[in-house]
């Protein structure tokens, strides 16, 4: 069955959980830089979410986009990191689990916020995800976005690359309040529906300063004016900063106490962002 299918069926999908927070732990610094650093750490936390019973992994590909590799003075091939984290994630992938090619933000602003050219960016969107299809991933996500226009930019990039894998989109939301809103305003409805418009495969929320059952919010604004699934990665509660360190510290119970919420206000796929690990995985496991 291909990954366009399988979101259709009937019963819950699981994600994994976040892979640079769980990289931290290990004592290496966030990014996808390690599938060329340290790949054995990079598997063994694939490893780890595989073992839980996902459906779907996710590459370490996250923001290693030309753009952002060059500006934050990487030193990486764009081409080489994108290609392992494919490889590293299959690697992980038993029969009947897909692989989802990760794409995000460029860590700069679109035109007029910004300097950046959305024909730039576009540029550097269809670039990694050409390298993400042809390494083999069974569609895109793109997440952990704060500017519906960015995650719009990147969308059109990946269906001009493979118009036949599913691309999902998830944005960052800030405040459930006044319909829930991303970092620049953009609402929830206004996400859900421009984005199922431009051909999304799957619409959703994840990452933002939001506790689970406040994304649940999000979903139900998002529900109401999309049939697309929604997927929905939460962090593990709401980010502290102690001693200098930004920390999540929701417990796997809580955490899947949350989604349980979002189940229930229309999400269809289900898994974790920051702070969340293979055992808040293993909770919704046990939950579904």
């Amino acid at each position: 069955m291909n990954l366009n299918d399988f979101l259709t069926r009937e019963t819950p999908i699981l994600l994994d959980g976040a892979m640079g927070t769980q990289l931290e732990l290990a004592g290496l610094e966030m990014g996808g830089q390690n599938n060329l650093t340290h790949p054995e750490a990079v598997l063994a936390i694939h490893n780890a979410y595989a073992a839980c019973g996902v459906d779907i992994l996710i590459t370490n590909t996250l923001t290693m986009n030309r753009i952002y590799i060059e500006t934050h003075n990487l030193g990486i091939d764009v081409r080489a990191v994108n290609q392992v984290g494919v490889q590293l994630a299959k690697a992980a992938a038993a029969e009947g689990v897909y692989v989802l090619g990760d794409l995000s933000a460029t860590g700069k602003l679109l035109e007029p916020y910004g300097d950046l050219a959305e024909a730039t960016a576009y540029t550097a969107f269809q670039e990694q995800a050409n390298i993400l299809a042809e390494a083999g991933v069974d569609g895109f996500i793109i997440e952990t976005v704060f500017d519906l226009q960015e995650a719009l930019c990147a969308l059109r990039a990946c269906k001009r690359v493979a118009a036949d894998l599913p691309a999902l989109v998830t944005l960052a939301f800030q405040t459930p309040k006044r319909g829930g809103r991303t970092l620049m305003g953009n609402s929830a409805k206004d996400c859900a529906r421009v984005l199922t418009e431009a051909g999304a495969s799957a619409v959703g929320a994840n990452c933002g300063d939001l506790t689970p059952s406040e994304t649940a919010a999000v979903i139900t604004e998002m529900r109401a004016v999309t049939s697309l699934p929604i997927l929905v990665q939460p962090n593990a509660g709401k980010p502290r900063l102690v001693e200098g360190k930004t920390v999540f510290d929701m417990t796997p119970e809580a955490f899947a106490t949350g989604i349980t919420d979002c189940l229930a206000a229309g999400a269809h796929l289900v898994g974790g962002c920051c702070g969340t690990s293979p055992a808040h995985i293993h909770a919704i496991a046990d939950l579904l």
